[in-house]
């Protein structure tokens, strides 16, 4: 997966606009003050990690040449990752273990969410949610926590309808969440 980090990408600028896509999905501010996800670089990554999954997850399912850009995009966005751990101030020798951990972590919540949407198993995606987002698998089932995984199903069903032709054109547009008013 993060192998070919480094490496150059023939789709680069499309990439680079699918994870501006996702970013700003990830920055939504109702998943914040309305969902309760953490304001902090863990709680972006975890936004980073379901966003990101669930664009990978619908282009793994569509027929080629859709699971190369997955791929693609998939260095895409740890490339961006590394480069703001740098930014962060993240020393050179600690970098890779942080992106280490960051990848293992990645992979987990997609399976997790995946495997969760495929079986539609909302409380199997309340869990990992609680776990992951919240740090706590006892929120599952709180009102916030419920919310965000209605939100992940609508994203989820919003992605099933983009055609491989959306994503080349580097679009993704995410719904908005709704207000739990928690």
């Amino acid at each position: 997966m993060i192998f070919g980090l480094f490496r150059r990408s023939p789709n680069k600028a499309l990439v680079d606009k699918l994870h501006g896509e996702i970013m700003a999905g990830v920055r939504q501010p109702a998943l914040y003050l309305d969902l309760g996800v953490p304001d902090t670089f863990e709680g972006r990554f975890e936004m980073l990690a379901l966003h990101g999954a669930l664009v990978i997850r619908r282009l793994k399912a569509m027929a080629e040449p859709a699971p190369d850009l997955a791929q693609e995009l998939t260095d895409g966005i740890f490339r961006h990752l590394d480069a703001t751990l740098r930014e962060m101030g993240v020393g050179d020798i600690t970098v890779p273990k942080r992106m280490k951990k960051h990848a293992q972590a990645f992979a987990g919540r997609a399976v997790a969410y995946g495997e969760a949407l495929d079986r539609r198993d909302e409380g199997a995606l309340m869990i990992a949610l609680a776990r992951n987002v919240y740090g706590d698998e006892t929120r599952a089932t709180e009102a916030r926590t419920q919310a965000l995984a209605r939100y992940v199903e609508n994203v989820a069903a919003h992605l099933e309808a983009r055609k491989f032709e959306d994503f080349l054109q580097g679009v993704v547009g995410f719904p908005a969440p709704a207000r739990t008013g928690a």
